[in-house]
């Protein structure tokens, strides 16, 4: 699987040094609010289907175009 471009280098580096795979680490690192501290960021039960889907399509998960809303949160939270 390639790895998308990352959007926070920085972040995605630190993960990979604790041992987070590639794909973890940069679906983490090309969230909307990446590097954002204290939980600023909003959870996907937050995200629209369509963010769903874009963050989905930057972290290459397959089959997401079938997926719904639940299963998009799953894929991203699981990948």
């Amino acid at each position: 699987m390639d790895i998308p471009s990352i959007k926070n280098e920085e972040q995605y580096e630190a993960l990979r040094e604790k041992g987070y795979s590639k794909q973890k680490a940069a679906r983490i690192a090309n969230t909307p609010d990446a590097g954002k501290k204290g939980g600023k960021a909003k959870p996907y039960e937050k995200w629209t289907k369509d963010e769903l889907y874009e963050q989905a399509k930057n972290v290459g998960i397959k089959g997401r175009s079938k997926m719904n809303k639940p299963e998009l949160i799953h894929a991203l939270r699981n990948n």
